[in-house]
């Protein structure tokens, strides 16, 4: 896909009068950094750090049975999430393979966002569509109808303070309320990807340039910078996140990513996948599969995605993600690892590395953890 052709968020001249390195991400142009990821890195974990987030996917969903569509549709409880919170859940395929991860907020009695990967945002609408038949409820496109800014950092709640009356402290943890932001109408949620407090703010793509300003202006004495894709990626891994495409795809269930506990076998009805997904969890059970773990590197050398995880001369699992990490100050990774070599401190696992043997210490994930 040419340049040309990419997807552009409102911030986009913004970030080109920043210096931001841009890059194609899921066909939207975005910034990758704005000088050294490494610094950006470092300013969210101490500071605080700004994003444009605005390739999420945001599509609505409202009506009388609205939260019946969303059960049956996805693998979570929506029906039980109370108005101003938010889930963090899946949709998957009829085979029990995962689609997408996703975040549902409760905006209202009968009106749900559900918040979508960028890379794909177009397969959750067309599945929320097709499933919505015999459902009275409404999906809707609203991908173009938001601009989704982050401020992410210990100096995050001070810096966003002092520019809205909303009240922050209350706010929860995966809570999501309405107010203002600079005299600026926006959706302020409270979920985050980067191991650190922070909050997400979604607004009329016509007021994100006039917010970003206003959060540079207040973050100015804090020091807040611009973040890219790029210091996103290793603050995610650093945090254990998972990120579809590496740690999630189709080719996976929710229990084969040890993440079994968002299923909810418990709620009424049907939803696509339950039969596939109840055999998927009774494999596991009897026998369980690889698990996600975190490797840190003895050496210097970073792993990448699809590498080899080897032991004893025999391939026992495969990276999923590697990268520096400025905190530890060491390469680290996630990898899926027989159950054989998962415990934190297995000896001899190593990674191979262009044929090298590189040896690495399985610990346990996240790899970083704020103190609260």
């Amino acid at each position: 896909m040419s340049s040309s052709e990419l997807r552009r968020t409102a911030l986009d001249a913004t970030h080109r009068a920043l210096g931001a390195t841009m890059t194609d991400f899921a066909g939207w142009d975005m910034p990758l950094r704005y000088g050294s990821e490494r610094e950006e890195h470092v300013a969210v974990r101490t500071r605080a750090g700004l994003f444009d987030l605005s390739h999420m996917g945001e599509i609505t969903v409202t009506g009388a049975q609205a939260a019946e569509l969303l059960n049956f549709a996805l693998v979570g409880n929506i029906g039980t999430v109370k108005p101003g919170r938010a889930r963090y859940t899946m949709i998957c395929r009829e085979d029990g393979g995962i689609l997408d991860d996703l975040i549902v907020y409760r905006l209202g009695e009968s009106e749900y966002m559900v918040v979508a990967n960028a890379s794909n945002a177009q397969v959750v609408l067309d599945a929320l569509t097709e499933r919505a038949a015999g459902f009275d409820a409404e999906v809707r496109d609203d991908r173009d109808a938001y601009a989704l800014l982050a401020v992410q950092g210990p100096e995050s709640p001070g810096i966003l303070a002092s520019l809205t009356d909303a009240d922050l402290d209350g706010l929860k943890y995966y809570a999501g309320l309405p107010g203002t932001v600079a005299g600026v109408p926006a959706l302020i949620a409270r979920t985050g990807y980067t191991g650190e407090d922070g909050f997400e703010l979604f607004v009329k793509p016509e007021h994100a340039v006039e917010v970003w300003q206003a959060l540079t202006r207040a973050g100015e004495g804090a020091g807040l910078v611009p973040c890219g894709l790029s210091c996103r990626d290793t603050l995610r891994l650093e945090a254990g996140m998972p990120l579809y495409g590496n740690e999630l795809t189709t080719s996976l269930t929710p229990f084969d990513a040890g993440l079994g506990r968002v299923v909810k076998f418990e709620k009424e009805g049907d939803f696509v996948g339950r039969a596939a997904l109840t055999e998927a969890a009774e494999r596991a059970a009897s026998e369980p599969p690889r698990v996600l773990v975190g490797l840190v590197a003895e050496g210097r050398r970073v792993p990448r995605a699809g590498y080899p995880v080897v032991a004893g001369g025999e391939v026992i699992g495969e990276v999923t993600s590697g990268a520096p990490s400025p905190t530890l100050g060491k390469p680290i990774a996630m990898a899926y690892v027989d159950p054989a070599h998962a415990a934190p401190g297995t000896e001899g696992v190593g990674v191979d590395i262009r044929g090298s043997h590189e040896p690495y210490e399985v610990v346990a994930l996240p790899f970083y953890k704020r103190q609260k």
